[in-house]
């Protein structure tokens, strides 16, 4: 594990410097978790927006984070467009004036893009996409915040802080733009796993009902439930699901079906298939897996589940590839099918294009951003050419 977690020039050094420091596998399968009482929300009152239509066949948005605080960063947000037929992308400018936009989010109108300010002081930024125009920055009352999301209703914004080990909530106006912050949860235990410094909330995201919003922090190998209070943007925990100690739980990605999820574990270079109950908010963590990455330094990232359930991508920083599994038991199991590679140095984030047919790696040693089409059949992985450059890119958004 690298030791740089100390705010170095008004910035976090947190372990993102990872990147700038340093077959079938056996199937698991979790218990499945209680079915929902009766009276559960149906699919018809499910709060999230529908899935978006195949879009036009001309060019699509592309929106890439950076460090800019970083040697060889970049200045700001990255502007380009992808031809989703060919995967091909192209640059058009920077939007300055966003500092180290580590990790990107659009709200559910697709009006307003969101970014997280990566710094000791760390900060959420709303940029109106129409004419492109900073609507401002909140507090997020912590350090090195690196993920953010924004909740299906439209009217919150959930970040959360490695370095500080927090999480928070800020309201969401009708423009966009975000209200002063409504709250933060500092995650004091369990206490961290020796090997750590202290806490580290490395994602915050909704439940696909609506009804949890889910912390996961590699720094006490915990997976935190809350229920958010949607009148007043307040937390409240209801449960904890626990890694073994040591594996340092990172991403967390749900399959559509809303009862299972998979967990990217960097610190111990394993997956796990997690069961989760939509009525008390709880996550049932199976057993370790392969990341398939051969038993060599790999600090896998983040997993993406394409739109019909069928398969699961995992990116491995360090073997630098993608893992590939098929998803059976209707979301239960994860059989690994093997790695492609990726194509590029460190992989530190990946997302599917709307429609699930193209899939985007941000690079962040080689500064690319590499593409591949998706076979949703088969969950093949064909690269779509040459990477797309870009200064220390971490994260690629595609709208």
């Amino acid at each position: 594990m690298d030791t740089d977690d100390e705010p170095v020039n008004g910035r976090w050094s947190r372990r993102r410097f990872v990147g700038a420091v340093a077959g079938t596998a056996a199937v698991v399968t979790v218990p499945s978790p209680a079915a929902p009482p009766a009276g559960t929300r149906a699919a018809a009152d499910d709060p999230r927006p529908a899935p978006p239509p195949r879009g036009p066949s001309g060019p699509r948005p592309l929106y890439v984070g950076t460090y800019t605080s970083a040697d060889g960063g970049g200045t700001g947000i990255g502007l380009a467009s992808y031809d989703p037929a060919t995967g091909r992308i192209t640059t058009s400018g920077t939007l300055a004036g966003v500092p180290d936009p580590s990790y990107l989010a659009v709200h559910p109108d697709g009006r307003t893009l969101y970014a997280v300010d990566e710094r000791q002081d760390g900060g959420v930024t709303a940029v109106r996409l129409a004419g492109r125009r900073v609507l401002g920055t909140r507090g997020t009352g912590g350090a090195g915040p690196c993920h953010l999301s924004v909740h299906p209703s439209g009217r919150w914004l959930l970040s959360a802080n490695y370095g500080s080990g927090s999480v928070a909530v800020h309201p969401v106006d009708s423009s966009g733009a975000l209200g002063e912050r409504t709250d933060l949860v500092t995650h004091t235990a369990p206490p961290p796993d020796s090997g750590q410094q202290g806490p580290h909330a490395h994602q915050f995201v909704t439940s696909p009902d609506g009804g949890h919003v889910l912390a996961v922090d590699l720094g006490t190998d915990t997976v935190y439930s809350y229920r958010l209070d949607q009148a007043n943007g307040t937390l409240t925990e209801v449960a904890q699901a626990h890694t073994r100690p040591g594996a340092g739980p990172r991403h967390l990605t749900f399959h559509p079906g809303g009862r299972y999820a998979y967990l990217a574990n960097e610190v111990d270079d394993t997956v796990t298939v997690c069961g989760y109950d939509p009525a008390s908010g709880r996550l049932t963590i199976g057993e370790p897996q392969s990341t398939g990455s051969g038993g060599g330094t790999n600090y896998p990232a983040q997993f993406v589940v394409t739109a019909n359930g069928g398969y699961a991508f995992l990116a491995n920083r360090g073997d630098n590839s993608l893992a590939r599994y098929a998803i059976e038991a209707d979301g239960a199991r994860l059989r690994l099918l093997g790695t492609v590679p990726v194509g590029g140095d460190f992989p530190r984030q990946i997302a599917l294009s709307p429609d699930g047919g193209l899939l985007f790696a941000a690079n962040q040693r080689s500064g690319t951003v590499t593409v591949f089409h998706v076979d949703a059949d088969s969950g093949e992985l064909r690269s779509a050419g040459e990477p797309f450059a870009s200064p220390v890119a971490v994260c690629a958004l595609p709208l």
